[in-house]
């Protein structure tokens, strides 16, 4: 892909779809952290946790950014500028009417919530105007949906394996297809902001 196409695919991004497993919350504050006021885009984020437990992680990121962060919940309609996590125990799926889906079925690649069903869902919806992004992890949740956002036009992006935790994940995705970009958090981070407040 060319600088000009990217650029301009970039500029009609819509929303954002990250997922993240093992070592996943110091990678996740090293991009999110210091989100402005001014972020326009929703953002969706999955990452692997214990489903017998409570999440805390939206109570640990807004301190951390500067919009509104949530846990999602079933049928919430989904704003623009927030920040959602996925809770413990269920999958969360993006619906046609863009409001959230959780389900209780089967675990993907032993984890539920799994990062292909939040991405594949959110490519159905959002197509070409949709970015997705992938942080270290230990197994290959995320490659499929990493490759289905590919598919339907999106953004891909992919941690640099050589800085990740744990490289299984973003290896996994770059095995699968060749993301757009393959990058350190730091550059994540930029392009981040970027896309929500160009």
């Amino acid at each position: 892909m060319t600088q000009t196409s990217r650029s301009k695919r970039e500029s009609e991004i819509a929303a954002i779809a990250i997922g993240a497993s093992a070592g996943g919350v110091d990678a996740l504050l090293k991009i999110l952290g210091g989100l402005p006021a001014n972020y326009r885009l929703p953002i969706f984020v999955v990452l692997h946790i214990r489903d017998d437990r409570e999440s805390r992680l939206a109570a640990v990121f807004e301190q951390h950014v500067q919009i509104p962060v949530r846990q999602a919940r079933d049928k919430e309609e989904i704003e623009e500028g927030v920040l959602y996590f996925a809770g413990p125990g269920y999958h969360l799926s993006v619906e046609q009417d863009r409001s959230f889906s959780l389900s209780g079925e089967d675990p993907v690649h032993y984890s539920r919530p799994a990062i292909d069903i939040l991405m594949s869902s959110a490519a159905d919806v959002y197509g070409s105007t949709l970015a997705g992004f992938l942080l270290t992890g230990a197994n290959q949740d995320g490659a499929e949906g990493l490759a289905n956002i590919r598919q339907a036009g999106g953004l891909t992006v992919v941690q640099d394996p050589a800085e990740a935790l744990i490289a299984i994940m973003p290896q996994a995705a770059i095995d699968r297809h060749q993301p757009d970009l393959i990058l350190p958090l730091h550059d994540m981070h930029t392009l981040l902001i970027k896309l929500g407040t160009s």
